[in-house]
């Protein structure tokens, strides 16, 4: 059996995200998309609510599991069980930055390979940061995340001003 793991922060989930997790399912037997728990970094979301709006988008997915993690990510996929890394590309500059990761996790642990998946072209641009920044301006996010999200973001803006 393949389980793999998409890791990320998910602050908030986007359409990209969204897409590489229904494409991961179809290619592994289960998929856990692990929340990671940063410390250094100062969330909109906590853990907790990535987790719960993380669980409703993948919701029609049967072989998908949502988990937070905090550590390094390849003790996390020891301890699950999982054999491989999911990871999305939207740009070159990503793959460099991914690939020194991949090799990394590889040295620490050689039982644990990492898949590099590109995103599709319509979500190429998306990213959280670019998704937080525009929400925090009150712009137009809906190309970006679910219906259901958008004012769940927005609401956050409201409560931090």
């Amino acid at each position: 059996m393949t389980r793999a793991i998409y890791p990320g922060s998910f602050d908030p989930v986007t359409f990209g995200h969204i897409d590489i997790i229904e494409r991961s399912a179809r290619i592994v037997d289960e998929l856990i998309v692990a929340v990671l728990t940063n410390s250094a970094k100062n969330p909109l979301f906590s853990v907790k609510e990535r987790v719960t709006m993380l669980e409703e988008v993948v919701s029609h997915i049967p072989n998908v599991k949502v988990k937070s993690f905090c550590g390094l990510l390849v003790d996390f996929a020891s301890q699950e069980e999982a054999n491989v890394i999911i990871r999305g590309l939207r740009a070159v500059t990503d793959f460099e930055y991914e690939l020194q990761i991949a090799q990394m996790n590889h040295t620490i642990n050689n039982k644990i390979e990492t898949l590099f998946l590109t995103t599709s072209l319509e979500y190429a641009y998306i990213s959280s940061t670019i998704v937080r920044e525009i929400s925090s301006y009150g712009g137009d996010i809906s190309h970006f995340v679910p219906d259901w999200m958008i004012n769940k973001i927005y609401e956050k803006y409201k409560r931090n001003e």
